[in-house]
């Protein structure tokens, strides 16, 4: 698989390697983890992740958006069944 600069990337998560882990800081002790360089080298890992995991298509949609559509799908029944 190649990225948008035509080099060749892994496929999956697990081939990544090194690229997906946080380079150089680790959280050690009470103030670790308000370190604002880990903090923001471990959102950016979840991010890579996450968009990675969509790639392969193992995007979930939220239950709550699932059951908001199924709640108006079923008020827009009743109000055709009862109104109009």
């Amino acid at each position: 698989m190649t990225d948008r600069d035509g080099a060749a990337g892994p496929r999956h998560a697990d081939e990544a390697g090194d690229r997906a882990r946080p380079v150089g800081r680790r959280a050690s002790g009470p103030l670790g983890s308000l370190d604002p360089v880990a903090a923001y080298e471990r959102r950016t890992t979840r991010i890579r992740e996450e968009i990675a995991r969509n790639r392969r298509g193992e995007y979930t949609v939220p239950t709550w958006v699932l059951a908001l559509a199924l709640a108006a799908v079923i008020g827009v029944w009743l109000l055709v069944l009862f109104v109009l």
